[in-house]
């Protein structure tokens, strides 16, 4: 029994100083996601404003002229712009949020308010790496941290039942104890 605590303990810290290492290079693809989107609602942005100025209007009069139409087609692309608008304050606020982070807190300031679309796109679309950096080793350091805690508290667990399955039998009748040692 001790072997096997001993193996799944270096399976756990093992397992956690592998995932917690790859927090910043998870941040890192997250944030050029991100960067995209910021970039593509930016030109789409753009384009709208240009098209409200050769029209003499700023964004919000043209929006406001597009609302009180009787278009519904006019409808929807104000919601339309307003949500990709919304949207793309939401998503700068964060980009501006990580440049300014230092590598070791950009995974913590993506746990804050992730954007569930860019999350799992990232997620699917993410490439491990080998933790290089500082942040890498950071990161590594406090899963293994984790992993001792956890490796810990299951070997506790599997030494509590050992003690409670040994205490059992031995307040067992002799017959029983005979069997069980069998």
């Amino acid at each position: 029994m001790f072997l096997v605590r001993r193996v799944l303990a270096v399976l756990i810290v093992g397992y956690f100083a592998l995932m917690f290492s790859q927090a910043p290079e998870f941040a890192q693809q997250y944030r050029e996601r991100l960067a995209g989107a910021v970039d593509e609602l930016t030109t789409a942005i753009q384009i709208f404003d240009e098209q409200a100025n050769h029209a003499g209007l700023d964004r919000q009069t043209a929006l406001n002229i597009y609302a009180s139409s009787n278009e519904s087609s006019l409808h929807q692309q104000v919601d339309a712009m307003r949500r990709s608008v919304a949207r793309y304050q939401l998503l700068s606020d964060q980009l501006e949020d990580l440049a300014a982070a230092s590598s070791v807190l950009r995974p913590l300031v993506i746990a804050r308010q992730p954007d569930d679309r860019i999350f799992s796109d990232a997620w699917r679309g993410f490439m491990p790496s080998f933790p290089v950096s500082l942040a890498g080793v950071i990161w590594c350091g406090a899963g293994l941290l984790i992993g001792i805690f956890g490796a810990a508290s299951v070997s506790a667990l599997f030494g509590a039942v050992a003690r409670l399955r040994r205490e059992a039998l031995s307040r067992a009748s002799p017959h029983i104890k005979g069997r069980a040692l069998q």
